[in-house]
């Protein structure tokens, strides 16, 4: 087995560190860590949770298969299944994100009936597998002490606040959280909920209040729950709390109006010929190949995705609109379609790397390696609403180094004329379609191309070179 490669997201935990090594998951545990795995292991809470898919399936590494490299001071070792894409929560939707607060606040109250607690309240402690929330750190479990739950105010900031944010005020959060990898600070929160504003449900207790007391007092959080523990605050109050704090959870709503975009399909200039061709074209391309991992970008309503699901192992629906990409992730929960990711994310400002050194959350294109990319209906609103030169488009669709079937809508067609005519006349003479052709046969190898009926878009299924 060759050497491992270390996660640079799990320095932060003492006890805990990730590895990579031939397509497998590891973590190493120190002594402290290893018995807050035996306790929690054993317990009954733990058997259900994994059964039911709650928790990321995990096992313990025999020594003789433990790969080369992990430390040699490792107490125990486990494996891991692998997650197929790594997101993170300011690319999840609002139903995502509330659904993963929820399943972290089951899990804790879980655990409690077995006398077992989480250190933190982290968000990115969750990864969807398709549209299937999993928590992955196994090694955020501890004994229960006396005291208030620590990972109430992380919580808060990272999983409570953004929900707020949309529910209450309709503000996408995701711009937000993409900013403050530890998410919205009690008092910064505050401001947003001025006057009356913090009467709305749950933000005066959770908001309010939470700030006024951290002015205070102390934010070392394990203090305040050693002088509350010994002030007599019990198991039962921590339940209590967590149990209303999930019922605040699951009522929050966003109520923002549908987007543009989310009619984008009753509006554009497709017909039924056109849709009809198109979805013949992508499907007899999936089928041919045994896909592995498709990006539909740009993905809309997440029609060809869904599609695409029907023949490769894994989808990634990416999308702008949240609000599109929202609906998107019911409908493939109502359809018990199990490997589709929905993202939200603009391909033109797309998630960099961010954190200590840049390292700690990896950018969107580092992530993973497609082997097709769909980019359908999407190379006009590169090229001409966000000003990418094409030449530029196509040698992003190139550094992708997977086949692609892209969709080149030509000037005339409705939808690009609806573009221009917010630009400056013969801003675009270069965004032609023998101009483009030219700049994917110099990149690509061109294997099949069709027109669609309506005469304004073309559909190119192409290999890199």
């Amino acid at each position: 087995m060759t050497s491992v490669i270390e996660e640079p997201g799990s320095f932060r935990d003492p006890d805990n560190a990730v590895f990579y090594a031939d397509g497998h998951v590891y973590r190493a545990l120190s002594t402290a860590g290893a018995a807050d795995w035996e306790r929690l292991s054993a317990s009954p809470s733990f058997a259900e949770l994994i059964k039911t898919g709650r928790i990321v399936e995990t096992s313990v590494v025999s020594p003789d298969h433990i790969p080369a490299g992990v430390p040699a001071d490792t107490a125990l070792t486990l494996e891991h299944e692998l997650i197929p894409f790594v997101s993170y929560p300011y690319e999840w939707t609002f139903e995502m994100l509330r659904d993963a607060a929820a399943l972290h606040l089951e899990i804790l109250l879980a655990t409690l009936d077995d006398d077992i607690t989480m250190k933190d309240g982290y968000a990115f402690n969750v990864q969807f597998v398709g549209t299937r929330p999993v928590f992955i750190d196994v090694g955020s479990f501890e004994a229960l002490s006396a005291g208030p739950w620590i990972g109430y105010r992380q919580f808060c900031m990272t999983f409570l606040y953004p929900l707020l944010l949309e529910a209450h005020l309709g503000v996408p959060y995701q711009r937000f959280l993409r900013g403050h990898l530890n998410g919205f600070e009690p008092s910064e929160m505050r401001q947003f909920f001025p006057g009356r504003r913090r009467f709305k449900r749950g933000v005066f207790q959770h908001v309010y209040l939470h700030s006024v007391a951290e002015q205070r007092v102390t934010k070392d959080g394990r203090k305040i729950q050693k002088d509350l523990g010994k002030a007599g605050f019990s198991k039962e109050l921590t339940v209590a709390a967590a149990k209303k704090l999930l019922k605040l959870v699951r009522s929050l709503n966003s109520k923002r109006a549908d987007s543009g975009w989310k009619a984008y399909r009753d509006t554009c200039s497709y017909s039924d010929a056109d849709t009809e061709t198109k979805a013949r074209f992508i499907e007899a391309v999936v089928e041919e190949s045994a896909y592995s991992q498709v990006w539909d970008l740009g993905a809309n309503d997440g029609a060809f995705s869904k599609l695409a699901a029907k023949h490769a192992e894994y989808v990634l629906a990416v999308d702008f609109d949240d609000v599109t990409v929202d609906a998107l992730y019911r409908s493939l929960r109502q359809d018990s379609i199990d490997n589709v990711l929905p993202l939200v994310m603009d391909l033109v400002d797309p998630s960099p790397a961010r954190g200590w050194r840049g390292q700690e959350r990896k950018a969107f294109t580092d992530r993973g390696a497609p082997d097709l990319v769909l980019g359908l209906a999407l190379i006009h609103h590169l090229a001409i609403a966000a000003n990418v030169p094409l030449p530029e488009v196509v040698d992003w669709f190139a550094s992708l180094r997977s086949a692609v079937v892209l969709e080149f809508v030509e000037p005339h067609d409705p939808m690009a004329k609806r573009l221009l005519e917010n630009k400056p006349a013969g801003m675009f003479p270069g965004y032609r379609k023998d101009a483009f052709e030219a700049l994917l046969a110099g990149r690509f190898d061109v294997v099949r191309t069709e027109q669609l009926p309506g005469e304004s878009r073309t559909l190119y299924f192409a290999r890199p070179r």
